[in-house]
C-alpha cells in the first residue's frame, strides 16, 4: 500500500513536538537536526520546526543512562536538550518545559513523537490528537520495557486524517493495551539507577 504525504507538508516548515525528553526523548532529538538539513538539501520550504516538551529536571539518576551530567541537575531535561541542538547547529528551536496534559494545545502540530513512558501520558496524547477538532497529521510513538518496546507511526482520525482503509493506524488502535492506565505500575520513576537499568534496556 502506498502513503503520499499531504502537500502542505511538502510547502512550509513541518511542525514538530517531541513529547518527552528522557532516553527515547533525548535520542531521538540527537537525530534530527540530520534530517532538517537533509530536507533543506533537498529544496525543502524550512525544514523542521522542532519543540521539545518535558516537565521533568535532570535527577541523578538520569546521569547514569541518559545523555546529561552532574553539572545539569536540576535544569529541565527539555531546555538543556533545546540550547544543546541549537547552539550546534545554529537552529531557533523551542523548549517547553511542562508536562503534556488535557490543556496542551496541539493546534501547530503536523507530527508529535511521543516518548513516554506511561500509559497514562500515551492515553493522554492519543485523546488530544484524535478528533475532529485535532489537525495533527502523524504521531509516532516510542517506547520500550524490559522484553521489548514499539515503534508506531500513525494518522490518528481527525480533521486532517479522514476515515479511510488507507490511513495509517495509530498505537492506540494497534495496542490499545499500550493507553491502559490501569497496567501501568505506580507511574513513579525508579529512585535507583541500578533499578532503572534493570527494568529498561539500554
Amino acid at each position: 500500500m502506498s502513503h503520499s504525504l499531504a502537500p502542505e507538508l511538502l510547502r512550509r516548515p513541518v511542525r514538530m513536538l517531541v513529547v518527552g525528553c528522557g532516553g527515547n526523548g533525548s535520542a531521538i532529538t540527537a537525530g534530527l537536526p540530520y534530517l532538517h538539513q537533509a530536507m533543506l538539501v533537498h529544496g525543502h520550504r524550512g525544514g523542521l520546526d522542532v519543540t521539545l516538551m518535558d516537565g521533568d529536571v535532570v535527577s541523578a539518576t538520569n546521569c547514569v543512562r541518559q545523555p546529561f551530567s552532574h553539572a545539569e541537575i536540576g535544569h529541565y531535561k527539555a531546555v538543556i536538550l533545546v540550547s544543546r541542538v541549537n547552539l550546534f547547529w545554529g537552529l531557533n528551536w523551542h523548549a517547553v518545559p511542562e508536562h503534556f496534559c488535557t490543556g496542551t494545545n496541539v493546534d501547530r502540530v503536523d507530527i508529535l513523537i511521543g516518548c513516554v513512558d506511561s500509559r497514562v501520558a500515551r492515553r493522554i496524547i492519543a485523546e488530544k490528537v484524535t478528533g475532529r477538532r485535532s489537525s495533527v497529521s502523524y504521531w509516532l510513538d516510542l517506547g520500550n520495557h524490559s522484553t521489548g518496546g514499539q515503534f508506531v507511526l500513525g494518522q490518528p482520525w481527525n480533521w486532517q486524517n479522514k476515515r479511510s482503509a488507507a490511513r495509517l493506524r495509530t498505537v492506540a488502535e494497534l495496542f490499545p493495551e499500550l493507553i491502559e492506565p490501569m497496567l501501568d505500575n505506580d507511574g513513579q520513576p525508579s529512585c535507583s539507577a541500578a533499578e532503572a537499568l534493570e527494568r529498561q534496556l539500554y
